[in-house]
C-alpha cells in the first residue's frame, strides 16, 4: 500500500517538473552574457570579463583589472594591435569576437592577446547551472589550445566596475573581421598573464 502511494506521489513529482520544464520561457536558458572573473595560480582574481550579445553574436571586453602596486591599467594601450583596435587602451577593449551560440557551446569565435596583437581561434563552454564559462584559445584545432574557467559574477559586481564603453553597432559589424595570427606560439595562459598584471 505505501510503495503503491510513493510511486503515485514520486510520477506527480516528475510530471510537475517536467510541465514547469516545458512551460518555461527560453529566456530563461542561462547564455554567457554576463560579467566573470578569471582567477589566477594564486588564488587572486586576474581580471574580470564583461561577455555580451552583439548583432547575433557574443563578443567580451576587459572591464577590469588587478595591477602590481604602481601600475596603472588605464595607461595600458595595445600598441601591436591591427586595424581600429591599435593603441587602444586595454581595459575596454574587445578581446573576444564572434561567438556563435549553439546551446552551451559558442564557436568560430576569436581572442585576442592585447600585449602583442595577436588573435587566436576561441570557444566557450558554459555550465549546466551558468555558473562557470570555460573558454579554449587555440591555433588550428581545438586540441592545440589551453582552456580557462572563469566564474560568473553576481550582478552587484557591476558596481565596482570603471566606466567602459559597451560595444557599439559599428563595433558589432566589425565583429570576426579579424584573421588568426599564428606567428606566435604563445599559449591562452601565457597571453592572459602578460596581458592582465598580478
Amino acid at each position: 500500500m505505501w510503495s503503491f502511494v510513493k510511486a503515485g506521489v514520486i510520477g506527480i513529482a516528475l510530471w510537475a517538473g517536467t510541465t514547469v520544464l516545458l512551460a518555461a520561457p527560453r529566456g530563461q536558458v542561462p547564455t554567457a552574457a554576463g560579467l566573470w572573473e578569471k582567477m589566477g595560480d594564486s588564488g587572486r582574481p586576474e581580471g574580470w570579463f564583461l561577455i555580451s550579445e552583439c548583432g547575433g553574436v557574443y563578443v567580451g571586453q576587459i572591464v577590469k583589472m588587478f595591477p602590481k602596486p604602481g601600475e596603472d591599467p588605464s595607461q595600458l594601450r595595445c600598441t601591436k594591435c591591427q586595424g581600429e583596435q591599435r593603441n587602444a587602451p586595454v581595459l575596454g577593449i574587445m578581446f573576444i569576437k564572434g561567438m556563435q551560440r549553439h546551446g552551451l557551446t559558442y564557436e568560430n569565435g576569436t581572442i585576442l592577446d592585447p600585449r602583442d596583437g595577436s588573435v587566436y581561434n576561441a570557444q566557450m563552454e558554459l555550465s549546466r547551472d551558468g555558473g562557470r564559462l570555460t573558454v579554449r584559445g587555440y591555433l588550428g584545432i581545438p586540441l592545440l589550445g589551453q582552456s580557462q574557467v572563469w566564474r560568473r559574477l553576481p550582478d552587484t559586481a557591476r558596481e565596482q566596475l570603471n566606466r567602459v564603453p559597451a560595444p557599439t553597432i559599428r563595433d558589432c559589424r566589425q565583429v570576426g573581421k579579424e584573421q588568426q595570427v599564428p606567428s606566435r606560439r604563445v599559449s591562452l595562459e601565457q597571453a592572459f598573464r602578460r596581458a592582465l598584471p598580478n
